[in-house]
């Protein structure tokens, strides 16, 4: 699933249709049945940002998108039909550019989810220190990976930056919130902010853990571990040298896995 850095790169790739009147349609009959085409269609686009894992487009006359990539959608920009043939769900055009938004799955006019975020990493001003409070709100006993990924607490982080950021900093996905110090939830969040915000400028560190199940650790040479967490059995990885937990933490999975490639 693209993170909060593939979303925010996205933003950046559709800035140049920022103040343009845009003819919208939808091609794929499930884009169609959203009704998002028909009402941007011929409205300006004032605005384009990331929030969290979500992108939002803002168009005169109070109207804004919600698009969220989940694992397959991507949006794409150049000019006027360059972006690929096919039935994308959203077309926008301008003269001269046009972007299109491919494979869904959620494009919608509710911003509603958006509502219920907590605030994005990434965003200008985002302190990781005021966040380290959020982190520490609810059930204690929950597992640092899973509450990372928690999108009501800190917006942003799925499981690869996840991954990376507690190996960075030698601490365990499967320690209990509650056994988590203050400088190390302090430690997590600034690694991934700074890792994250340089990925959007283009800079992606070599991945240390993610997708390497099995294979060793660049620190010690312990083979990676790796299992889902959490009610969405998203996979963490870890060393379980470098990173000890300070509990039980589960068996891991045994198979190796591929390279893979960061998303978005």
């Amino acid at each position: 699933m693209p993170e909060g850095d593939s979303l925010h790169r996205a933003a950046a790739r559709l800035q140049p249709l920022v103040g343009l009147r845009l003819a919208a349609t939808s091609p794929h009959p499930r884009g169609l049945v959203t009704g998002v085409a028909k009402a941007v269609d011929g409205r300006r686009l004032e605005g384009v940002e990331a929030v969290g894992k979500n992108l939002l487009l803002r168009f005169e006359g109070g109207f804004t998108v919600r698009s969220h990539l989940r694992m397959n959608g991507r949006w794409r920009v150049g000019r006027v039909g360059s972006t690929g043939a096919g039935r994308p769900w959203l077309v926008l055009r301008g003269e001269t550019i046009e972007a299109t938004q491919w494979n869904g799955p959620v494009l919608t006019l509710d911003l509603g989810p958006v509502l219920r975020l907590g605030p994005d990493l990434l965003a200008d001003g985002s302190d990781p220190a005021v966040l380290v409070s959020r982190l520490r709100r609810g059930d204690g006993s929950r597992p640092l990976g899973e509450v990372l990924q928690d999108q009501r607490l800190v917006a942003g982080i799925g499981n690869m930056w996840m991954s990376e950021a507690l190996w960075a900093v030698r601490v365990s996905p499967w320690i209990q919130v509650a056994a988590a110090r203050d400088e190390e939830l302090l430690e997590v969040l600034a690694w991934a902010r700074t890792a994250m915000r340089a990925s959007v400028a283009g800079a992606r560190p070599p991945r240390a853990v993610y997708r390497r199940t099995g294979r060793p650790c660049g620190r010690c040479g312990t083979p990676i571990e790796s299992r889902g967490q959490g009610d969405d059995n998203r996979t963490a990885y870890w060393c379980p040298a470098c990173q000890p937990p300070r509990q039980a933490a589960p068996r891991s999975v045994s198979q190796r896995e591929g390279e893979g490639t960061f998303g978005g």
